[in-house]
């Protein structure tokens, strides 16, 4: 490879370009409809890019793993070879340099500049496209439990030497809580690794690195140059995003991801992804610990501060608890239950368990999937419910917070849902919603793109089946569902 000086070439593209976006370890350049991407040529010790072949060694590898979830954004890496006069792309002259070629999409597409816009459904959707691309993702069995290990490690040293800066007690109660949790939590840790939940995963998925199109959810800019940042538990990999969406005050975003991540994940993945959950407290700190010390590095020492006192906040959990919110079709218990689900138990919050979804998920079709009325047996009845508490028993016993979303009819299911709090010695907060039936009717003659799959016929074969001895607290919910969520959770929340 001919020689040319990072200044030169980095002139070069910046006459031609709009817009330039440096960052520690790249410069992206901004020319119409396309960017092109430059490794700096650093070696930052956790990264290498000091010569042309690591450079071009990082964009290949760029290119091939951004793909698996950006096809449209990553196009080719490109040669920047020399003219005799300068520099042009893949022409016949000497290779100087290597550039990534991107497809440009507009800034405010990113979600780390409008975190406030993740709505339920968009939450719900996230959820659901990481859950995707993990089960795609290939098996990396060497990775998992010692890529977790190697980043607390890391976390550990470059902390300390933020100490001066960051306080020594608040560093070392960090890291004193995080190996210790590290530790109790290795068996579990193993036993993912080996049970296939270690893939070849994104590694870096903040909201800074997931823009939306569309309406559409597309995850770039995944590490590419250590493999033991992105050979990692899928649930860790989620971790990111939960925390970083928790950390900016959208725990309603966060567990909503979390909830729909678990229920498309389930899918795929082995049974044994509920009681993962045991260890996401560690795995949401580790993520608080990697922020803490970017942003130290990036001189902002207060928002470092705030990441590490988020990191051990995280492993000092609230308890679980069991909800349980029952009510005719229409009553708005899907919606109850979203709004009170951040409030309940370990960040970011109680996993929201719909009975439609255990139906379609239990018969692998998409969530808004309208199953025909014939599959709807009292066999399929009870799969569902049965499927339903084992799934939040599991849950419980991993310390995770549930709320089960169902129509709670049948007393004996009430009663089997008080059961299973009082087997796990957890808390039990039962609610029934109520309102007018025409307001029922309404609501579902209006329903779209729901996983419910009830009609009217269905709310008054309802009627006729509800006993009037339900005992759970009776919340109105003719009304707006967000200010009886919010009355209740004054009351109720851990």
């Amino acid at each position: 490879m001919s020689a040319a000086s990072e200044a030169e070439i980095t002139a070069w593209f910046q006459a031609r370009s709009e817009r330039a976006i440096e960052t520690a370890c790249a410069r992206v350049f901004l020319a119409g409809d396309t960017a092109f991407k430059l490794k700096r040529h650093v070696d930052l010790g956790y990264v290498d890019y000091s010569t042309p072949e690591r450079r071009l060694w990082a964009l290949e590898r760029e290119l091939a793993f951004n793909r698996a979830a950006a096809s449209d954004i990553y196009r080719a890496v490109r040669r920047v070879t020399r003219t005799a006069t300068g520099f042009e792309l893949d022409g016949p002259g000497p290779v100087v340099e290597h550039a990534l070629e991107m497809r440009r999409f507009a800034d405010d597409a990113v979600l780390s500049a409008k975190p406030w816009a993740i709505d339920g459904a968009l939450a719900d959707e996230l959820g659901r496209t990481v859950a995707g691309f993990h089960a795609r993702a290939p098996l990396r069995p060497e990775g998992g439990l010692s890529a977790l290990a190697f980043t607390v490690g890391s976390n550990a040293q470059l902390l300390r030497e933020l100490k001066p800066r960051l306080g020594g007690d608040l560093v070392e109660a960090l890291i004193a809580l995080t190996e210790a949790e590290l530790a109790r939590q290795t068996p579990l840790l193993a036993r993912r690794t080996a049970q296939g939940f270690s893939r070849h995963c994104h590694g870096d998925l903040h909201l800074g690195n997931i823009l939306v199109e569309a309406g559409q959810p597309i995850l770039f800019d995944c590490i590419e140059f250590n493999d033991l940042l992105s050979d990692l538990d899928v649930q860790y990999d989620l971790a990111f995003l939960l925390m970083d969406l928790d950390f900016r005050h959208r725990r309603d975003a966060a567990v909503r991801v979390l909830s729909a991540w678990l229920d498309e994940a389930s899918r795929s993945f082995p049974e044994a992804i509920w009681e993962g959950l045991a260890a996401l407290p560690l795995m949401l700190s580790v993520r608080a610990g990697v922020r803490a010390h970017v942003w130290a590095h990036s001189g902002d020492d207060a928002a470092a501060r705030a990441y590490v006192e988020a990191g051990i906040a995280h492993l000092s959990p609230a308890p679980p608890v069991l909800a349980a919110v029952g009510g005719l079709s229409g009553a708005g218990k899907s919606s109850f239950s979203r709004l009170i689900a951040p409030g309940l138990g370990a960040s970011p919050g109680a996993v929201v368990l719909r009975t439609d979804e255990v139906r379609k998920r239990l018969k692998n079709v998409a969530p808004d999937h309208r199953l025909d009325a014939s599959a709807y047996t009292p066999d399929f009845y009870n799969l569902s419910y049965d499927t339903l508490i084992e799934n939040a028993r599991t849950l419980l016993k991993a310390g995770r917070a549930v709320v089960l979303d169902a129509t709670f009819i049948d007393p004996a299911l009430r009663a089997r849902a008080e059961r299973l709090a009082t087997d796990c010695g957890v808390p039990f907060h039962g609610v029934w919603l109520e309102a007018p039936t025409e307001v029922l009717e309404a609501r579902i003659a209006a329903r779209s793109g729901d996983a419910s799959d009830a009609t009217v016929p269905t709310l008054h074969d309802q009627v006729a089946r509800l006993d009037a001895a339900v005992a759970w607290p009776r919340v109105n919910a003719s009304g707006a569902v967000e200010q009886s969520a919010e009355a209740w959770s004054a009351g109720h929340a851990a």
